[in-house]
């Protein structure tokens, strides 16, 4: 095992903290916080922002809650997705200028001289690839960077990526309602080394049965413009849950936990991103760290969700993935 890997899967679990300061309604600060701390002091090694939630907010947050254990913990970071400060998205920028200032500008916030891992958040069609790696194994270079990663990267342009300077992990959206990755993913991050990084286990939430109608979700949430969560759509996903349910009760545990276990039970190189603003959410969700499944329980589970179940795409922009 790399140094690399070794430091990606020091814990099964790790926190996504996007939802801290965007796109989810039910949150506050103070409870942000608490949960930083709380998973810090529950054995999480890993942490996941991007400068682009907020915008910024997110990367301050973290440096200020981590800043009295940053020598215990990895914090990993993305770049790539612009947005102005009043939070306008302006699209993507992978030219190498933009990569130099934009880690810089993390560093910063992140009260930090190094970024464990940094992330091309998206491809940008209009820069080879070559280049936009090429400036990012500079930083490492400069000892601003420990480890590269890529984010919804499609396998050919992961092969490029990696014959410019060696990706550490790739992270992309991975659950029973989301398996594509399964397909042509696995295979070459097994042959190359690589980590994957799973993110959004629960689906957004859709798997933690939750929400039962569409007016369980406030009005400002994100989740509402996202077509897995629309009209019929949202109606016929929570329907698959009922195999979930079974297996839940049979192992006495939430809904949540047998997903995040799936996931977990999945992945021979990998690490599960779990994302949450609350203290109670992420103590139910670490405890799907011992929950095993029989072989069996795996395979009907597999069986309940092939690939392609879920109707309705992850995002309602999908030109900006798998490139």
């Amino acid at each position: 095992m790399s140094d690399a890997e070794d430091c990606l899967t020091a814990s099964p679990l790790a926190l996504g903290c996007m939802g801290m300061s965007e796109f989810y309604s039910d949150r506050d600060a103070d409870n942000c916080a608490a949960t930083i701390r709380a998973a810090v002091d529950s054995g999480i090694k890993l942490f996941d922002t991007a400068d682009m939630y907020g915008p910024f907010t997110n990367e301050e947050l973290l440096g200020q809650c981590l800043a009295p254990y940053r020598r215990h913990v990895m914090i990993a970071t993305k770049f790539g997705y612009v947005r102005a400060a009043n939070g306008t998205r302006i699209g993507l920028n992978g030219r190498p200028e933009y990569v130099k200032q934009c880690c810089d500008a993390s560093l910063l916030r992140l009260r930090t001289d190094v970024i464990d891992l940094y992330y091309l958040h998206r491809v940008d069609l209009n820069v080879p690839i070559e280049d936009t790696v090429g400036a990012m194994s500079e930083l490492v270079e400069n000892g601003k960077v420990r480890y590269l990663g890529l984010s919804e990267v499609a396998p050919h342009t992961i092969r490029r990526a990696q014959a410019v300077a060696p990706i550490a992990a790739l992270q992309t959206e991975y659950s029973l309602l989301a398996r594509e990755p399964e397909r042509d993913l696995f295979p070459l991050l097994a042959e190359l080394g690589i980590t994957f990084v799973a993110y959004a286990p629960l689906a957004r939430g859709l798997l933690t049965g939750r929400y039962a109608t569409l007016e369980s979700l406030p009005q400002n949430d994100y989740r509402r413009g996202t077509p897995r969560f629309q009209g019929d759509n949202f109606y016929y996903n929570v329907s698959l849950l009922e195999s979930l349910r079974q297996v839940a009760a049979r192992h006495g545990a939430t809904l949540a936990q047998v997903a995040i276990s799936w996931v977990r039970q999945q992945l021979t190189n990998g690490v599960v991103l779990v994302g949450t603003t609350r203290t109670a959410h992420l103590m139910e969700n670490l405890a799907a760290g011992p929950l095993v499944m029989s072989k069996e329980e795996i395979t009907d589970l597999s069986a309940a969700f092939p690939v392609g179940a879920a109707r309705g795409d992850r995002y309602a922009d999908m030109s900006r993935v798998n490139r």
